[in-house]
Order: structure tokens, then sequence, then C-alpha cells
């Protein structure tokens, strides 16, 4: 017989917050309507297919309003981003009896919930599902839980993937308490709110930290404005992966020591440690790098823009002082193409010749037509700033590989303060 769609419970505060676990199976076959499944039965009347992948969806604490214990707004969005960018099992874990309420309350269900998904993971292995083709998926708390469940299979589950792994009571957790390298066989996490809920140190092998980690463009700064914003940065990985998971463009990031330095233009490569292969968000195997060991805790950085499909394109921007100068020169370097306007500022520092940073743009660079250099001079109470400079101005895609040559104006170019100038910019497109 045709069995029921099964959804996620609804929990109040009025009634009693014990754990009670649902796991809802999605196939290609029931994309949008649960299977439940039990511990208890041995998945044979499932859809269930033990030839495929299978991805495990655990949510955190429901946040705030959302204490009431709601299904999570997201689940069925990255539950068909699943289904249709590969073929596989995708079950979603439904604690929200345990994940509402107050947060100290949910971090007290870790364990207990961490224990049922490895009884439900231990049916899948006892069907002759094989440990590598367990896929983890944490959310906020949810990434503790996966590393927890991982931490019971001494590390032998294929991947987790923590998305906004929560901070706080994790930041100074052992690593058995919290999502760590040792997890899984990979283990990559994405950062977007280390500065609220998110944890701030790395937890994976790879961990991206996405416009630095802290501040999403596009989430507003009023906290006072509501709960949506209050959470806007927190639930931005959540809509990054998915969007990765569309794959519309490529979400590339690049390892560096700190975020400043990667605007800065001091890692344009993933040479060291990644041997030029740059890690991607996504479905690809060990995010897209070609290497046999993994490093632990490599910290990558990424800017996105405010919105799906939240790629953007990063090049390094040079200018060339003609001579050095004994002040701090700053100028802003703006990019136009048809349907999109970036800048950055960069400065040169004191008696030297070259400034440089990274820019951020929605298309890429053989489509960017015009290129904007303006000169920034500092009011000094005591003189005033030259009003003209001269230099060259360079750029190149990246990452930048020793054999690209850099593009750059032909000519030495001057700029005048309060006088932009304007170029167009002809770079050849990659063949």
């Amino acid at each position: 017989p045709e069995q029921a769609c099964s959804d996620f419970q609804k929990a109040s505060f009025l009634q009693v917050t014990k754990l009670k676990v649902q796991f809802l199976l999605f196939t290609s076959s029931n994309s949008s309507c649960g299977q439940l499944i039990s511990v208890g039965d041995d998945l044979k009347n499932s859809n269930f297919n033990t030839s495929l992948d299978t991805k495990i969806i655990i949510h955190g604490f429901r946040w705030l309003t959302r204490a009431l214990g709601t299904k999570p707004s997201w689940i069925s969005k990255l539950t068909s981003a699943f289904l249709q960018a590969a073929k596989v099992n995708v079950i979603a874990v439904d604690w929200v009896y345990g994940a509402r309420g107050d947060y100290t309350g949910a971090v007290e269900n870790v364990t207990e919930l961490s224990i049922m998904i490895s009884e439900l993971i231990s049916k899948l292995l006892a069907r002759g599902v094989s440990e590598k083709s367990i896929h983890l998926i944490g959310v906020s708390l949810g990434a503790h839980i996966a590393g927890l469940v991982g931490y019971l299979y001494g590390g032998r589950l294929g991947r987790i993937t923590g998305l906004d792994p929560a901070g706080p009571k994790y930041t100074r957790a052992s690593l058995e308490e919290r999502l760590d390298p040792g997890d899984a066989v990979f283990v990559e996490a994405i950062h977007t709110d280390t500065d609220n809920f998110g944890i701030r140190i790395p937890v994976g092998h790879i961990d991206y930290f996405i416009n630095g980690g802290k501040d999403q463009p596009g989430c507003l700064r009023f906290i006072s404005l509501g709960y949506n914003l209050v959470i806007c940065d927190h639930v931005r990985a959540i809509y990054l992966y998915i969007s990765a998971l569309e794959n519309s463009c490529p979400l590339i990031a690049f390892p560096c020591s700190s975020h400043e330095k990667f605007l800065a233009g001091h890692c344009l490569d993933c040479m060291d440690p990644f041997l030029l292969s740059c890690p991607r968000i996504g479905l690809l195997e060990r995010g897209g790098v070609s290497m046999e060991t993994l490093p632990k805790e490599v910290k990558v950085y990424l800017m996105t823009g405010s919105s799906a499909p939240y790629c953007m394109y990063h090049s390094l921007v040079e200018f060339h002082l003609q001579q050095e100068r004994s002040v701090i020169t700053r100028l802003e370097i703006t990019f136009r193409s048809s349907n999109s306007t970036a800048s950055v500022k960069i400065t040169i520092p004191k008696q030297q010749l070259l400034g440089r940073g990274v820019l951020a743009h929605q298309a890429p660079l053989c489509q960017v037509e015009v290129v904007m250099l303006k000169y920034l001079p500092k009011k000094h109470l005591w003189k005033t700033d030259e009003a003209l400079i001269a230099g060259k101005f360079c750029t190149t895609a990246m990452p930048v590989s020793q054999r690209e040559k850099m593009f750059c104006l032909s000519e030495y170019l001057f700029l005048m303060k309060d006088r932009p100038l304007e170029l167009d910019l002809e770079v050849a497109c990659a063949k």
C-alpha cells in the first residue's frame, strides 16, 4: 500500500520536552513526500537504495521565536537541492522536540540524539551500505551532533559538512565534544557568523570563512528589527551550500593565515597547502582538493554577493607608483561590467611603490569593460597631500599561477584628486 507522507513534528511549550526523534527519508521517487523510517524496522519496505550515497541532515537549536518547535524553513530546499544534484538517499533528522526552549536544554540532548542517529547508521551498515558513503550535514548545533556521531564510528564515515557550527558552549569544548577533523574521512565547515552564534575556531580539514566569517552582505546590522535579521548571518551558510549544490557558478576559496592578509592580496593561489587545487564548496570529493592526505584546520577565504547564487570572481589589482612618497597613498579601484559594479580601496605604504588588493566582482574579469581609478589624498592638518600621482595599473584573475602574466594598462596613468580616471579594460578570456 502507498505510504502516507510524513512531515516534521510540531512541538509546543506546553508539551513535555522529552526527545522525540523522527527520521524522514527522501529519494528521487519521493522527493517531496517524507517516508518515516525507524531504527526498529529493516528499511526493506522503504525507498532506501543501498547502492547510493546517503545524506543525513541534522538541524540545530530552534533559535528565538522558532523555539516553539517547528520545521526549519530550509529543510525542503536543502533536500531537493541534494536530490537534484546527485542520485542519493536523503534522511532528515527531526528532533524539534529536543531543540526548542532553552539552548542549554538542547545541548543536553546532544549525546542521546547522537546515539540514536548512530543506531540508524548501524542499521544502514547492516544492509550493506559502506561507511564511506555516509555524509552527515549538520547545521549549527547539528554540526557538533554530526561530529559526535562520526566520533562514535572512529572517524570512518565518509564526510561531515558543518554549516556554521554552533559557538556557544563549544568554542572551548574538548575534541570529543565538538566537531573536529578526526570525526570523518573528510570534514569541512562553512563559517558565516563567528561573532555571534557560530564557532570562530577551525573545526575541519577545510574551514571556509565567508567574507571573513562574520558579517554577511545583505544582512542588516539592526538587531532590533527582529528574529530573521538576528540569525541572517548564521543561516547564510545553509543558503550558500544550497546554492553550491544547484551549481550555478563555483564558490572557490583561497587558503590564507588571516582575512586581512587575503584582502591585501597576499594569498593568491592554492599552492600551499593544496598543490594548486583550490577548494570549492559543494559535492566535489574532498572539496575538489587533489591530495591523498589532507592537512587539518586549513582556513580558506572567499567573498560572496548578498543574494543567490552568491558566487563572485576574485581578481588581484595592483597599482605601481612611479616614485616613492613620504606618505601613505590611498586609491579606490572600481570594475564595471554591463550589469554590475564592484570597488576596493588599496593603500601603498610610505616609501614603497606597490599597493595591491583583492577585488570581488560578479562578472568574469574578461567581461569587465571599464576600470575606474580614484586617488584619495588624505587631508593633513599641517599640509595638503600632492594633487597628482603617477603609476601603472595591473590586474589578473585569481587563482594566480606562476605562468600567468598580469594584464597591465600600457602607459603610466596620472591621477588627480577629485577626478576619477575611467579606462577601457580588455582582458582576454581564458581559452
